[in-house]
């Protein structure tokens, strides 16, 4: 018997109203203010640009105003943090989103020293890296991990006590999403490229959180019957199409419910961006 799919549509849309109710309480304001959030991206990659259209398309779907800033490839770090800068003080951008990663020559450091943390919409700064591990700390989560979060309680996926496995450990996934799991009373466990018996630990699971980066590389062997899997990966399948970090087709023999590639964690992602922009505008205007 297949596995349960976890979609992420449903998750994203009952976000997508909660946004659409923020948005119109800033329109019916006196003096109305509409969100708005700016990509920057540096170069012409084709996975850049169509992150790029999905983002903005969607982000004007739910009543945004979006825009996009691009920067040729070869454009200096002072150029990149000079453009960066004029967005941090516009004030009719509320959210700021660079894609990574960027060219080798551009510092990552200086790239998050450059959003004010009011605007880091997808923590890449220390500040609002620092709120992961201290929750009263203003500033937004990473949204990858925020839309694991997500869309387990969505799902009503039991958390508390339950054994968590995640696997990976970046900085934006799962080091992150370790932490706001152990927010949620769980117990977790996390491996990566040099734990031993990896397999066996990911066994014992009852959620596993696939975020590796490495096509397929989740086989039947990984899995506990009956298992939450959740599938961050999102690699080139060698056909021109994507998947995720587990062989669906032996997991999802095994697993009690599983996240789809694409389909699943991607489509929660996006939206929780968009909302993290509206956010910054709602915190923006109790500013002034």
């Amino acid at each position: 018997m297949s596995a349960e799919l976890l979609k992420g549509k449903p998750v994203a849309d009952a976000i997508a109203d909660e946004i659409r109710s923020s948005i119109a309480r800033l329109a019916s304001l006196p003096v109305p203010i509409t969100p708005g959030l700016a990509t920057v991206r540096l170069g012409s990659r084709s996975d850049d640009i169509a992150y790029e259209r999905n983002i903005i398309k969607r982000a004007e779907s739910l009543g945004l105003r979006a825009k996009n800033l691009s920067l040729p490839e070869t454009a200096s770090q002072d150029e990149l943090l000079s453009a960066i800068s004029d967005l941090a003080r516009d004030d009719s951008v509320h959210g700021i989103l660079p894609f990574r990663p960027m060219p080798p020559h551009i510092k990552g450091g200086a790239l998050k020293q450059a959003i004010p943390p009011e605007k880091d919409i997808d923590c890449i700064g220390a500040p609002s890296s620092a709120s992961v591990y201290d929750r009263s700390l203003p500033g937004f989560l990473p949204c990858t991990a925020e839309a694991v979060i997500e869309l387990l309680r969505f799902r009503k996926i039991p958390l508390e006590g339950a054994n968590v496995v995640v696997l990976g450990r970046s900085m934006v996934v799962g080091r992150a999403l370790a932490l706001l799991l152990l927010d949620e009373n769980c117990t977790v466990t996390v491996c990566h490229s040099k734990t031993r018996g990896i397999e066996a630990i990911s066994s014992k699971a009852d959620i596993l959180i696939c975020a590796m980066g490495r096509a397929r590389k989740v086989t039947a062997p990984y899995i506990k019957t009956g298992a939450a899997v959740i599938d961050v990966g999102i690699n080139d399948d060698g056909n021109g199409g994507i998947c995720g970090d587990a062989d669906y087709e032996s997991v999802s023999q095994i697993a009690g419910t599983i996240t789809p590639v694409p389909g699943g964690i991607g489509t929660i992602t996006n939206t929780i961006l968009i909302r993290h922009a509206v956010n910054a505008c709602i915190a923006a205007k109790r500013k002034d």
